[in-house]
């Protein structure tokens, strides 16, 4: 059964909630070059922190004013991904988290872009974002300024003392709920495929 009929991609790009996301991908790169140039780590967590707002904000109005669409639907999770992959990167670089975390994590970002892959060849749209996936993504985007407080020349302050503990707890949890939830989107294309075979669909 086909949805409703979706205005053209610009139209639907110039909503305030799709701006709202197309400037937080603008500031991916920024992100990366102010933690891995001039290692601005406070500018770094403003830009993080302004993501991380409106990330709630760009969902909420397009509640409000009616503009939700299938391109938002895209690019808010293309948004919170990227935004992790790229501190990911940042904090192996800068030696802020262990190699074996940040590949656990990247890691479940690539068999979860297969599963994506594999729906889409066999006709499924991708699987709907799951609230322990934005749990995880909400709990680590609180991370990582945390762990942004711990480092630099504050990082003996009394501010990265209490910074610190409050981080590995978010690092921890987020990152077993990221992975949990990346193990039920696998689960979701498992089922997909074997009820579509079932049915004769493939």
């Amino acid at each position: 059964m086909a949805g409703p009929e979706q205005p053209p991609l610009l139209r639907q790009a110039l909503t305030v909630p799709n701006l709202l996301s197309l400037l937080r991908l603008a500031g991916v790169p920024v992100f990366l070059w102010l933690l891995l140039g001039p290692k601005a780590d406070g500018w770094a967590l403003a830009l993080l922190v302004f993501s991380a707002l409106t990330d709630w904000l760009d969902g909420k109005l397009a509640r409000w004013l009616d503009q939700t669409s299938r391109l938002g639907q895209l690019l808010d999770p293309a948004a919170d991904r990227l935004y992790i992959v790229a501190t990911l990167a940042a904090f192996l670089l800068r030696g802020i988290l262990p190699w074996w975390v940040v590949a656990a994590l990247v890691v479940r970002e690539l068999v979860v872009g297969v599963a994506i892959l594999v729906l889409r060849r066999n006709g499924f749209a991708p699987p709907e974002v799951t609230y322990i996936g934005k749990g995880a993504t909400f709990v680590l985007m609180y991370a990582f300024p945390f762990l942004l407080l711990t480092q630099g020349a504050a990082a003996d302050s009394t501010v990265a003392a209490i910074a610190r503990p409050i981080a590995y707890a978010f690092m921890t949890w987020g990152g077993v709920l990221y992975l949990w939830s990346g193990a039920l989107y696998v689960l979701q294309t498992v089922r997909a495929i074997r009820g579509a075979a079932r049915t004769g669909r493939m």
